[in-house]
């Protein structure tokens, strides 16, 4: 069986997690989750200079939660315990020891927006779109991916993607600063130019900055507002918007 989350460290010193599930839009469902949580901890001992993290396929980074898993008919109780564990895996990514870079191969909605905000370098390919949607879908972010946003762009700017719950063009994010470069779909496939801007920079350099980062963002307290987000998400799961979104995509 073909693994959803793949990892290796590469020769020369970084380490690449893969969100493996291209026919499903790497739509994150139950084992998906506790592989990444497995692949995060593996990547912790490897001291690897920096983490990618990114998709297979051409289209799409992430498409958020499988809605199999996440569907309409949970009560807020069983939403939040199945919600929860994936903010965990968006704590670990936040609290990395060294820098985590997202490469975000297609598009991102909803969790997908949530992944890549964890992460603290966006880099997308071109003519590609994100929407944190989820407000369109009756809830708010669900795995505290919104109360990262907070600490990522400007707030106003997030507080209208989050309610308004649009999706953009690369152009526009990168005006916003929620991503930090676009690539080209020539040159999207040579990883090590991409990458160059991180290769050169030592081991103790990174784990400090990363180090300097995280007490900017204090990691401690996002956590609780994460946890939070997560626990207000699961309030809003039976409401009658929400089924009734879930019943319209799943028909899909």
């Amino acid at each position: 069986m073909t693994e959803m989350i793949q990892y290796h460290r590469d020769d020369q010193a970084y380490g690449v997690i893969c969100l493996n599930r291209p026919e499903k839009h790497n739509a994150v469902n139950k084992e998906m989750v506790e592989q990444l949580h497995a692949v995060l901890q593996q990547a912790k001992q490897d001291e690897l200079h920096f983490l990618v993290i990114t998709g297979a396929g051409e289209k799409m980074f992430c498409a958020g939660g499988d809605l199999t898993i996440l569907h309409g008919e949970l009560t807020p109780d069983e939403a939040f315990s199945r919600l929860y564990p994936m903010k965990e895996v968006l704590h670990e990514i936040i609290s990395f020891p060294v820098p985590t870079i997202c490469l975000l191969n297609g598009d991102a909605l909803g969790g997908g927006c949530e992944i890549a905000t964890a992460c603290d370098i966006r880099i997308a390919k071109e003519d590609t779109k994100f929407g944190f949607i989820q407000s369109q879908l009756g809830i708010i972010p669900g795995w505290g991916g919104g109360a990262l946003l907070y600490e990522k762009v400007n707030s106003s700017f997030a507080f209208q993607w989050l309610m308004e719950a649009e999706t953009f063009e690369v152009e526009y994010l990168l005006e916003r600063g929620w991503l930090h470069r676009t690539i080209s779909k020539q040159e999207w496939g040579n990883r090590e130019l991409i990458l160059q801007p991180y290769l050169s920079k030592s081991y103790q350099q990174m784990l400090l900055l990363k180090n300097q980062f995280k007490l900017k963002l204090s990691s401690l307290a996002l956590s609780s507002l994460m946890s939070e987000e997560v626990r207000n998400c699961a309030t809003l799961w039976d409401s009658p918007k929400h089924k009734e979104a879930v019943k319209g995509l799943l028909s899909n």
